[in-house]
């Protein structure tokens, strides 16, 4: 199992904790789940802080 699926499972577990039931809870729970994921994939290095930057401003790595 590598370190951006225990990111995601951990994120989901929080949200779970942190809010259970309906419609918010899932989108919690999704949200969450993203931002474990990202952090996984930061500490496994498969993406660094800048090219999270640029992608959060939106721009373009190609020029």
């Amino acid at each position: 199992m590598n370190l951006a699926l225990i990111g995601l499972v951990a994120g989901m577990a929080l949200g779970f904790a942190g809010y259970f039931g309906g419609f918010a809870a899932f989108l919690l729970v999704a949200v969450l789940g993203a931002v474990g994921f990202v952090v996984g994939r930061l500490l496994e290095g498969d993406i660094e802080l800048g090219d999270l930057g640029e992608l959060l401003r939106g721009r373009d790595r190609r020029r």
